[in-house]
């Protein structure tokens, strides 16, 4: 059985409440315990209970897993492509993804390359949506970008920033494979 570090658990709560320019006050108001209790499991001087660890991550929108995970956040991710695993797709979705560098819960930003499935074989019609924005840029290949209701054409060089929350898709021009190097950006 695996103890939890203490003082790592703190830190990351702490810099992911200052990354969403919370205080202790409103986080502690927020899952009915005292500052000063939230100052404690911060600086890794008391255990809490996972219910009051899970109301913490509720509130700053964290994975309770990830603030239970004993691994400290890196100031420098390294991620060799033989050791860079994807996330694989099939012809519905339209869509493999591989993450390059795992660090969204405290950056607010994911790096992605996204493999568009060949017009041969990809089935995807409907758009996306979600709450992040996007930014693209064409790697390899040529793409459709559906936003909005319009049909924009990419190649290799091109890139593109847009709201997430509004329908979205990544089109096959042919049956070639496309890359797009996609990063996922919180909204603050």
């Amino acid at each position: 059985m695996r103890v939890i570090n203490l003082h790592t658990m703190g830190s990351k709560l702490k810099e992911i409440r200052l990354r969403k320019k919370m205080t202790q006050q409103q986080v502690a108001d927020q899952c009915d315990i005292s500052k000063s209790m939230l100052s404690k499991i911060e600086n890794g001087q008391t255990a809490s209970a996972v219910a009051t660890l899970s109301k913490i991550s509720e509130v700053l929108n964290v994975p309770l897993a990830w603030i239970l995970d004993d691994k400290t956040e890196e100031d420098f991710v390294l991620q060799k492509k033989s050791n860079r695993e994807s996330k694989v797709g099939d012809v519905n979705m339209g869509y493999s993804y591989e993450l390059l560098a795992n660090r969204s819960q405290v950056s607010g930003i994911e790096p992605t390359i996204v493999h568009v499935t060949p017009k041969n074989i990809n089935q995807r019609k409907e758009s996306y949506t979600h709450s992040q924005d996007e930014f693209i840029y064409i790697l390899e290949g040529s793409i459709f970008l559906s936003y909005n209701g319009d049909k924009h054409f990419m190649e290799k060089g091109d890139s593109a920033y847009f709201q997430g929350s509004k329908p979205h898709l990544f089109i096959p021009v042919d049956d070639e494979e496309a890359k797009v190097f996609t990063l996922f950006i919180e909204r603050s």
